[in-house]
């Protein structure tokens, strides 16, 4: 007790000393605290300008990817699948609907057909309609009055050498690759003279070529005139389709060595002369 008695027999100054200290240290705390939890924004920074336009183009971003999420793009109804429908909000049974007119081999050729083979209501068709893309030609032969409605939906006969890409995904067996190849092949050889020119096209099956020519037939030809096998000069030969200017020599050497050809059937001898592909190659050469 004599040892603790000592540590507090401090004069009146001293006691005096150790209060306002303890009390000095108590304002420094309470100073701190205000400070980290009450500061003030620094003057100006609710009107700064660089502020102001990150902000804008924050709100702006966040309206843009609200907008996308409600985005529709540009479809043909005719390929619609269970979870395209979903997304666009038909029920299950109008899907269905939908799914069994095309297994009959039907097309859906413009948004009142497509009410009327799903069933939708009017509030839904009025929304998801205006992205309906159907191919160029039956929105032609709809404003010629050309067929009646039965006939638009059995797919008239169209130009081959007019049908685009997306005209040609009609087909079946013929998606959004073998269309674009039909069409690269096409203007390769400046446009179809026969269907049968359909079998170069590289992954086309006799099958799927068949389909084609149910809704597709050659209507405008290009103007090609027939050129003579035994007069032909070889840069001439070489730029015809099938030919090359290694075949193109090949083909004016065996016609010198022979003096003249006389049947096409003489060009199977010819080491690479493409046989199999004669008929396509009578389109543009002749005998006489």
């Amino acid at each position: 007790m004599k040892f603790l008695k000592s540590h507090f027999a401090l004069s009146r100054s001293q006691q005096n000393g150790i209060f306002l200290l303890v009390l000095l240290i108590i304002i420094f705390q309470v100073a701190i605290f205000s400070y980290d939890h009450f500061i003030p924004n620094p003057p100006g920074a609710e009107t700064d300008p660089e502020v102001e336009a990150m902000l804008k183009s924050l709100d702006s971003i966040r309206s843009s990817e609200d907008t996308r999420k409600d985005t529709v793009y540009p479809f043909n109804p005719n390929f619609i699948t269970d979870f395209k429908g979903y997304q666009l909000g038909l029920k299950v049974e109008e899907i269905d609907r939908l799914l069994a007119y095309r297994a009959e081999g039907k097309w859906v050729n413009s948004k009142e057909d497509f009410q009327k083979v799903t069933g939708v209501s009017d509030s839904l068709l009025n929304v998801i309609a205006p992205s309906f893309r159907f191919p160029e030609w039956t929105q032609n032969v709809r404003q010629q009055n050309i067929a009646t409605r039965a006939e638009v939906t059995a797919i008239p006969v169209a130009d081959l050498n007019a049908a685009t890409a997306e005209d040609l995904v009609i087909v079946r067996g013929v998606g959004e690759v073998l269309s674009q190849r039909i069409v690269k092949y096409r203007k390769s050889i400046g446009g179809f003279l026969d269907v049968s020119q359909l079998k170069d096209v590289y992954g086309l099956s006799d099958e799927t070529i068949g389909n084609i020519q149910k809704h597709f037939g050659i209507i405008s030809k290009p103007d090609v005139s027939l050129k003579n096998i035994n007069t032909i000069r070889e840069n001439e030969l070489a730029e015809l389709p099938y030919f090359n200017e290694t075949l193109a020599r090949k083909v004016i050497n065996f016609r010198n060595l022979h003096e003249g050809i006389r049947s096409f059937e003489e060009l199977a001898q010819i080491d690479g002369f493409p046989s199999d592909k004669i008929d396509r190659i009578k389109l543009y050469l002749g005998l006489n």
